[in-house]
Order: C-alpha cells, then structure tokens, then sequence
C-alpha cells in the first residue's frame, strides 16, 4: 500500500494508520503533488471504519519544511486563476485533514515550518522531539500563513498566533508547548514511546465517542445558546442508547473492558 503514492508512505499497524511525508531529500517540503495525494488519503481515510488512530510524521530528520522551493518557483508564474485553485487545493487537503474523524497525532520528529505548522495544527495531539522547531516564516517572503490561518489560531489562540504570524520568529519544542502548538516534548528517543502510549489512550476509548467528540469541538463553541443546549442533550441522549454507549456503561459495571478494546 506504500508504494501507491510518490510523496507519501501510509501503512496499517493495529488499526493505526501511518502517514510518512516522503521527501526527505528536501526535508519532507510540500508540493501540487503531496498536496493532491495528502487530500485524496484522507479523504478516503474519512470514509472508513476500519482504522482507529492516525498517526502524521516525518521521514528522516524533518517533520516538513513547508513549500517545496521549486513548486514556489513554479508559482511565480502561475495567473491570478492558477494561484487560486492551487491554493483551494491546499485549504481543501488541510480541512480534510482537520475534519477527520478519527483521533491524530502529529509526531514531530524535526523542524516544522511554514505550512508544516499547518500539518502540525491540524492534529488532535502533538508530541514533538526536543529537536524540533517551528516557524510561521511565510511574512520572510512577503506572504502570510493564509490556508493554515484557520487550524493555527485555533490551536494557539489569538495571542500567540498575532505574535509568531507577524515576527516569523523559529522556536523551539519547549516554547511551542508554551505557545499551545505541541501538547508533550521527548527526547528523541523517547518519541516512539510517547506516541504509543497515546495510540493506546485513544484505543481504548470507543470509536463513535471519539468521532463525536471531535464533531463536538468542531460545532459547540460556535453555537449560541439555548441552540447548544439541544444540541449536545440530543448528542447525549443518542449516545446512551446506542450500541457502544450501552457496551460502554455495561463494562462498566460489569468490571470488564468493552468489545472495542483490543491489546
């Protein structure tokens, strides 16, 4: 299944699935075409059921060093309408890429920058290597952070994204996990380890709850009230009489782990 895409490598372990940014010959930079296969993965990944965890990293010593440097290149001559839809596709692969239902995890093995903080953002949990950095550099070009703009305030808040938008300053591990970015800083050779006590977390938890959790992140803190009320009393209520809410609350009671769980 690796083989099938050019700039990507995705594998099942366990019902986890592992996505590699695969270029590390230019530190895992995105270009048209990790774009298009990043878009068009998740896009399926979205549609299944039989996987649990998403797992995005690296291969070699960077997470991804953001826009390739030829595609950029390339674009200088793009018309206004070329730069457009090339830019839809960006917006459209990281939207998928955040609406996901399944749990993420973004394991940082190395420098993040520009959009690769968008490929940081985009995940539910972050767990970056001490070597890591990260950088909102696009103003060093003269341009902004616009398709991750969206997933990076959300994830930094306000505060820190006017201040890192606007200086393009490089930090590093410790100071994103200040800044909201990263949730738990390892030593490299910690990663693996920190990464798989989370899959476990996430696995041992029922899979529907987890896809409406993540719907109730997405909707709830925009909804105005009593609309929000209805809405989560109606989520509630479904979920206690369905079939893994009941499975759940049964295994509970009865001391045992529920049918979902696997070792």
């Amino acid at each position: 299944m690796a083989d099938k895409y050019e700039t990507i490598k995705f594998e099942i372990k366990k019902r986890v699935g592992w996505i590699t940014l695969n270029r590390p010959e230019v530190r895992n930079a995105f270009n048209s075409v990790m774009i298009s296969e990043l878009s068009a993965l998740f896009k399926d990944i979205n549609e299944r059921k039989d996987l649990r965890v998403i797992v995005l990293t690296g291969e070699g010593s960077s997470y991804c060093a953001g826009a390739d440097l030829k595609w950029m290149g390339d674009v200088l001559n793009y018309t206004y309408e070329e730069n457009y839809e090339d830019s839809r596709n960006l917006a459209t692969m990281f939207h998928r890429m955040f609406s996901c239902p399944l749990p993420t995890i973004a394991r940082v093995n190395g420098p993040a920058i520009g959009g690769g903080c968008g490929m940081v953002a985009v995940c539910d949990i972050v767990i970056a290597s001490e070597k890591a950095v990260f950088s909102l550099s696009e103003v060093k070009i003269g341009l902004v952070p616009a398709c991750i703009s969206p997933y990076v305030i959300r994830r930094m808040g306000d505060k820190n994204a006017r201040e890192y938008f606007l200086t393009g300053e490089r930090i590093d591990a410790r100071k994103a996990k200040q800044a909201n970015l990263v949730n738990e800083v390892v030593s490299p050779d910690k990663l693996d380890e920190a990464v798989d006590k989370r899959v476990k977390q996430l696995i041992s938890s029922g899979p529907n709850a987890l896809a409406w959790c993540k719907q109730l992140l997405q909707n709830a803190p925009s909804m105005p009230e009593p609309q929000v009320g209805d809405y989560t009393a109606e989520v509630i209520a479904k979920l206690r009489m369905g079939d893994e809410g009941q499975e759940g609350m049964k295994a509970f009671f009865e001391k045992r782990k529920p049918n979902w769980y696997k070792e």
